[in-house]
C-alpha cells in the first residue's frame, strides 16, 4: 500500500438514461391520434430539436415511444421486424390490437432487464373504430380513450380526463370527440406542456390514424 491506508470505492453502472420526450394518444368512433413532441435531450443539453417519438409501424397503426433513446431504437427495430414477419407469412399487415399484444410479451420477455420506455400505440381496429393502448414497462397493457406518458404525463393527463373524459365537471353535455377538436385539444397541451417540462419543446408531430392510412403534421413550439 505504500503507506497509503486501504479504503472502499464504490463503483456503480447505470445503463439507463433519460432522454425526455412526451406522447399521447387519443381514440376517437373512425380515428386515432398517436402525437409527440421532438426534442432529444439529457439534462440541461439538447441533443436535438428533430426527433419524433412516433413510429408508424403499419397503414393503421402508430407506437409512441419516449424515455432512453438506444431503448426506443431498439425496440422499435425489433417490432419492424416481426411485422415484416407476419406480413411475409400472412400476406396481410397486422392488426392494431395484436400489435399491442404482440408489444406486451416482448416487453414482458424483458422483464427483468426492462426496456426504459413510455409506450402509446394508437391506430384503427378490426371494426374501422379507434383505439389507443398504454403499457407499463413489463408489458401489462390496457385499452383505453386517451393517455399521455413521458415527460410531461403528469401536465397533460388531467386535461385529458377534464376535456375529453369529462372528469370534475357537472351539467356538461358530453359529446363525441370530433377529429377537428382533438388535433387543435393536442396542440394546446403540448403547447401547455413546453412551457413547464424543459425535456418537451420544438415542435410536435400529430400523426392521424384512419382507415384510409395515417397523415401526419407538425406544429411548433417554444425552443428554449
Amino acid at each position: 500500500t505504500n503507506g497509503f491506508p486501504l479504503c472502499a470505492k464504490e463503483m456503480s453502472f447505470d445503463p439507463y438514461q433519460q432522454n425526455g420526450g412526451t406522447v399521447l394518444g387519443i381514440a376517437g368512433d373512425d380515428f386515432a391520434i398517436v402525437a409527440s413532441d421532438t426534442r432529444l435531450s439529457v439534462g440541461y443539453s439538447i441533443y436535438t430539436r428533430d426527433s419524433p417519438h412516433c413510429h408508424t409501424l403499419t397503414q393503421q397503426t402508430v407506437l409512441g415511444c419516449a424515455g432512453f433513446e438506444g431503448d426506443v431504437l431498439t425496440l422499435t427495430k425489433s417490432v419492424r421486424h416481426r411485422l415484416a414477419d407476419y406480413k411475409r407469412d400472412n400476406e396481410k399487415d397486422m392488426s392494431t390490437p395484436c400489435v399491442a399484444q404482440m408489444l406486451s410479451t416482448m416487453l414482458y420477455h424483458r422483464r427483468f432487464f426492462p426496456y426504459y420506455t413510455y409506450n402509446i400505440l394508437g391506430g384503427i381496429d378490426e371494426f374501422g373504430k379507434g383505439c389507443v393502448f398504454s403499457f407499463d414497462p413489463v408489458g401489462s397493457y390496457e385499452r383505453e380513450t386517451f393517455r399521455a406518458a413521458g415527460s410531461a404525463s403528469t401536465l397533460l393527463q388531467p386535461l385529458l380526463d377534464n376535456q375529453i373524459g369529462f372528469k370534475n365537471q357537472s351539467g356538461v353535455e358530453k359529446v363525441p370527440l370530433t377529429k377537428e377538436k382533438a388535433v387543435t385539444l393536442v396542440k394546446d397541451l403540448f403547447t401547455g406542456a413546453g412551457e413547464r417540462d424543459i425535456y418537451t419543446g420544438d415542435a410536435v408531430q400529430i400523426n392521424v390514424v384512419t382507415a384510409e392510412g395515417v397523415t401526419t403534421e407538425y406544429f411548433k413550439l417554444r425552443r428554449d
